[in-house]
């Protein structure tokens, strides 16, 4: 009587552990099902497109300090992009330091803020066709007695001012073979060090040289002689949603194919630099 009372109870506790297994692969299940759920579909049901931005990127995504509204080419076609999905675009503050993190966390379904596409990068998110491919450019003063175009900036005596650790400063430094690269570090900037006369030039890309054209009264852009350290700029999207990169790419195809993007490069003043390929 005994025994038999005990094997019940080993059958029934056995009934119960595969029972609390079977709920919990049930829960599992559910909870990787919603895990990967689309951000195309979460878009799309909740309305709500939530967009990473960097706010000081001139003619990129910018807040203009004067009206305090957002503006530049990521600003005009992210908003087309939530027109497509009928919903509402909300800009989420990130940067290029943390806008890895803040995809991966679902702190917002896409980066629209001129993110160079990178091997690096890439490990960690993915990236849309480019729609901007930006070269190095120069900006020195109106009135400088040696610099005309790119071809004088290779001179003994003068300096190039760059940012400390960018792209740009290492490409500089092996690039030219008479002139000084100065690597300049915050709170110092290169547009200071221009502006006071302790460099003669420096080196940036296209958006933040129209920014100091449009900004300072002795900027003058120069353009190289021919596409150097060219980096193209697509929206990021975190790993592994297939259906929801596949989607941004069709809808940078589309704005390609029927001049929107092309529009609002004009309007932001990048037609220099856009990709309609």
């Amino acid at each position: 009587m005994a025994t038999t009372k005990a094997n019940g109870l080993v059958q029934l506790g056995r009934l119960g552990a595969m029972m609390l297994a079977a709920a919990a692969l049930v829960a599992s299940g559910s909870a990787l099902a919603q895990q990967k759920e689309s951000h195309l579909v979460t878009v799309v049901k909740s309305q709500k497109l939530r967009v990473c931005i960097w706010p000081e990127y001139y003619a990129i995504s910018y807040k203009n300090p004067k009206t305090g509204q957002l503006e530049g080419i990521d600003i005009d076609i992210a908003k087309e992009l939530a027109g497509e999905l009928k919903a509402q675009v909300e800009f989420v503050e990130s940067s290029f330091q943390t806008f890895i993190a803040d995809l991966q966390t679902g702190k917002c379904d896409i980066g629209m803020f001129g993110v160079g596409a990178t091997l690096t990068r890439a490990r960690a998110v993915e990236f849309s066709d480019p729609y901007l491919v930006t070269s190095i450019y120069g900006v020195t003063k109106k009135n400088h007695p040696k610099i005309k175009s790119w071809k004088d900036m290779d001179q003994s005596g003068i300096v190039v001012a760059t940012q400390l650790g960018s792209y740009v400063d290492g490409f500089m430094k092996t690039y030219l073979k008479n002139a000084k690269v100065l690597s300049v570090q915050p709170p110092a900037t290169r547009e200071g060090e221009v502006a006071s006369g302790r460099a003669d030039i420096l080196m940036t890309d296209y958006p933040v040289a129209k920014k100091l054209e449009a900004t300072q009264d002795w900027a003058m852009i120069i353009s190289p002689t021919e596409p150097l350290a060219v980096t193209p700029y697509a929206y990021v999207v975190a790993p592994g949603d297939q259906v929801w990169l596949n989607y941004v790419n069709l809808f940078v195809k589309t704005i390609k194919r029927d001049g929107r993007l092309l529009a609002a490069a004009k309007k932001n003043g990048l037609e220099a630099i856009v990709e309609t390929k």
